[in-house]
């Protein structure tokens, strides 16, 4: 049964606004910051979960049984091994290098919520670039052609990436603000947006996000990232917000006909492990 036509509209400012709320709330009530973050974020998850069965963008999207075990060791692998094998190191090292730094260029009297969104904007300016580098070098593109691989959309395959290019990540959303002195809570904040976006930009639900197109990194200008035509899918390279294509002119949204995901070598294997060494073979 199709759903009410404005009911596209209302799931990503909703849970966006729950979470930073639960965030906040958890936050301020002197919650370990670690719960504090991944308790929306689970959450929000979850939730999109459900209406990706209960509303979905695409029926032929629906993921199988192998898709979904493949990105769950995406997931384990990506988003919690390499980050807490390399967040010590990370830690360590700036801990032995703050002492040499004689002020820090970051604002700390900056409101708490002014300095995430900076966060989110300066992340996104170097991601932005590392992501076109992607597209544009073959070295680059053989990792993240894994993240290009699959030929649906759905949140979990979100952390579809090769480790080799998260780490790549982690070297410009985490390294310099560690090492500018950025608060932790600061950062956290900045991890909140992106990981919630991520899950509706990436998500199976009907979506749709009107002004928001121009502001956010949605799903409807994403799934044109994920385009199987190369030439088509030279956009909308930002991650959290969207002005970044807007500045260097990389913004698409076609409206007369829908989008065909993938990549041309329709024969890319989908599993985890050899998703892990196809970049490294001939």
């Amino acid at each position: 049964m199709r759903r009410s036509p404005w009911i596209a509209y209302v799931w990503y400012p909703l849970f966006f606004a729950i979470a930073i709320s639960l965030f906040e709330g958890l936050r301020g009530a002197g919650v370990h910051l670690l719960v504090a973050l991944y308790a929306p974020i689970a959450l929000v998850a979850f939730s999109i979960l459900f209406l990706e069965w209960w509303d979905p963008e695409r029926e032929e999207w629906r993921p199988r049984r192998s898709d979904v075990f493949a990105d769950l060791g995406f997931t384990a692998a990506v988003q919690v091994a390499v980050p807490r094998l390399l967040t010590p190191l990370v830690v360590l090292t700036a801990a032995s290098f703050a002492p040499r730094l004689e002020f820090s260029p970051w604002p700390r009297q900056w409101p708490f919520w002014a300095q995430a969104a900076l966060m989110v904007v300066l992340v996104d300016l170097g991601r932005y670039w590392l992501h076109r580098a992607c597209h544009r070098f073959a070295p680059l593109w053989r990792l993240h052609e894994v993240h290009h691989s699959p030929d649906i959309l759905y949140t979990v395959n979100v952390s579809r990436f090769h480790p080799f290019e998260k780490a790549l990540h982690f070297c410009v959303d985490t390294v310099p603000f560690v090492f500018m002195g950025v608060a932790p809570e600061v950062i956290a904040a900045y991890f909140l947006l992106y990981a919630v976006n991520g899950f509706f930009q990436h998500s199976n639900i009907r979506l749709r996000f009107g002004f928001l197109n121009y502001v956010v990194g949605s799903a409807e200008t994403h799934r044109w990232h994920h385009a199987r035509d190369p030439k088509e899918a030279s956009c909308n390279f930002s991650n959290t917000t969207i002005l970044w294509d807007l500045v260097f002119r990389t913004f698409a949204l076609p409206k007369d006909r829908s989008v065909e995901i993938g990549i041309e070598n329709r024969r890319y294997p989908k599993g985890f492990w050899a998703a892990l060494v196809t970049p490294f073979r001939a």
